[in-house]
């Protein structure tokens, strides 16, 4: 197994289900303390703490469907790509997580999908913003060009969720109410480097009357020329 997709376990330790956006500074100090660890006991470490979670989902009336993956094992699967990183220090995978309430079950997981395609959206909204803080506080770019793409990002969520296309089912669960509705709960995954491209892409097309300065530096953070 790769060092880098068992990095969960220490990071359940300090951010147990922490599905927000992290600045480069905060990756690089979690970085540095799953050093620390073997990979065998990070491996241990993540296991651990999905069978914990998995334990309480279960207490709290949480089951998976016939023929799905036990709860535990889809946790560690989530747990394990939520935190893998990439050379740069970067989360190779944006996770996102919802729940929803209908009559019967389908009509329950589809509203919870929609949810953590919208909740996803937010969190690509999110991690732009923070490599933009920081391109700021390398002076890559001024305050004022930062300031026209974050406006950009924060009018274009709902344009990303539609763009999304297919996410990464990682766990999904369900447990009966009292009124006999069902409640689904899913987590979703999407891969960090395709939602950074779409998010700039769609930025790029936004401010074409831009300064040639700005899209240079849109096309730097995607890696091109």
């Amino acid at each position: 197994m790769n060092f880098k997709t068992i990095i969960a376990a220490v990071l359940l330790a300090v951010l147990p289900c922490a599905l927000s956006a992290q600045t480069p500074k905060d990756l690089a100090k979690e970085r540095k303390q799953i050093e620390k660890y073997s990979e065998q006991e990070l491996n241990s470490r993540a296991t651990k703490s999905a069978r914990k979670e998995a334990k309480r989902l279960k207490k709290e009336g949480w089951i998976v469907s016939p023929g799905a993956l036990p709860m535990d094992k889809q946790l560690d699967r989530a747990y394990k790509m939520q935190y893998e990183y990439d050379d740069n220090n970067y989360p190779k995978y944006i996770m996102a997580e919802a729940q929803s309430i209908g009559q019967n079950y389908d009509a329950a997981k589809l509203q919870a999908l929609e949810l953590a395609k919208q909740n996803l959206a937010g969190q690509i909204e999110s991690d732009m913003a923070a490599l933009i803080d920081n391109d700021v506080d390398n002076r890559q770019l001024s305050a004022d060009e930062a300031a026209s793409i974050v406006k950009t990002l924060s009018a274009s969520t709902d344009v990303i969720k539609q763009k999304l296309g297919r996410v990464m089912p990682v766990m999904e669960c369900y447990r009966t109410l009292r009124n006999g509705n069902k409640e689904v709960l899913v987590r979703i995954a999407y891969n960090s480097e395709a939602a950074k491209r779409m998010a700039i892409d769609n930025i790029k097309k936004e401010l074409a009357d831009e300064s040639g300065k700005l899209r240079e530096r849109l096309n730097a953070m995607l890696g091109q020329e």
